[in-house]
């Protein structure tokens, strides 16, 4: 799925933002920033710190995948979304080691069901499955399965939720983005019908509360909603939300316009985004949560990117 190219001109001249990306960006960051908002044609990716960081202990990270943010699960869903080319030897290692991982039949046959609700933390299973789409591995059989316990697993609000509590009754927005992304480069991949289905009901389901908004108040249902993150990891914030509806193809849903209003106020003077970090520790840290890479500026440089990909201008 290609995002819409959004303008890359103001009223007054070129989008400072769009200038600022293809000159003076991470490689890795301008080349997108060529192909999607300028509409250029790119050819493959070139040197980038932050990827060869997120690559070297690639090897190693496949032992503790989902070790938070270290492991080859997290330094995957990076590496897609920084345009890593598929012929990277490491890359397609740690994805088979990770579609491996996650496809077991003991754990997926592990999943509890309360109160006819498969309660499960969709999004790990659904940032996997975007990695093994986005890198041609969508026919392997373990991404299939991957897609087809996704399907059996959503609630009947369109979501997903781990919550194990009898009186949960609606879907987590933070289990529902990654697993709804999964789904829909999946089923762009594979044309399969009732993935493509599911992928409908799922951001219907965002839709429906303008995207990150309380039906019973109009407020925002999670402060941290508001402010966009990078990377999100599998955390909701409405500009990942954006994303992903615009990748699904419903962007342009006219309940979409308050989340993007929101966006193009947190736009700074000089006409870019920043990025929030408030999950992560810096490398050198103690304890969990330890970034792998030291992201600096790309942080908001992806957000900048993925803001003006969405049309926040």
């Amino acid at each position: 799925m290609v995002a819409r190219v959004p303008e890359a001109r103001t009223e007054i001249g070129p989008d400072p933002a769009v200038t600022w990306l293809v000159e003076q960006a991470d490689p890795a960051v301008a080349r997108l920033a060529h192909r999607d908002l300028l509409g250029e044609p790119v050819g493959d990716a070139p040197a980038s710190r932050v990827v060869q960081r997120l690559l070297t202990g690639l090897d190693d990270s496949v032992r503790a995948p989902y070790v938070k943010w270290t492991g080859a699960h997290w330094r995957l869903v990076s590496l897609v979304e920084l345009g890593v080319a598929e012929d990277e030897p490491a890359v397609m290692h740690a994805a088979d080691a990770l579609l491996g991982y996650w496809s077991r039949p003991q754990r997926l046959a592990a999943v509890p069901v309360v109160d006819g609700r498969a309660r499960r933390c969709a999004s790990q299973e659904g940032n996997a499955l975007a990695v093994a789409c986005r890198l041609g591995l969508w026919r392997d059989d373990r991404a299939v399965t991957l897609a087809e316990h996704r399907l059996s697993w959503q609630w009947p609000d369109g979501g997903w939720n781990c919550d194990l509590r009898p009186t949960a009754s609606h879907s987590s927005f933070h289990e529902t983005l990654p697993a709804l992304w999964g789904l829909a480069e999946y089923g762009a991949a594979s044309g399969d019908r009732t993935a493509l289905d599911a992928v409908g009901s799922a951001a219907e389901l965002l839709l429906l509360h303008e995207v990150l908004y309380a039906t019973s108040t109009g407020e925002p249902i999670h402060e941290s909603f508001v402010f966009p993150h990078y990377p999100p990891f599998w955390h909701y914030d409405v500009l990942q939300a954006l994303l992903v509806l615009e990748r699904v193809g419903v962007g342009a849903d006219p309940r979409t316009g308050r989340a993007r209003q929101l966006l193009v106020d947190r736009r700074r003077p000089d006409r870019r985004w920043r990025a929030a970090r408030r999950w992560w520790r810096p490398q050198g840290s103690t304890g969990s949560g330890v970034e792998a890479v030291d992201w600096g500026d790309v942080a908001h440089q992806m957000v900048t990117l993925n803001a003006l990909r969405v049309g926040a201008r």
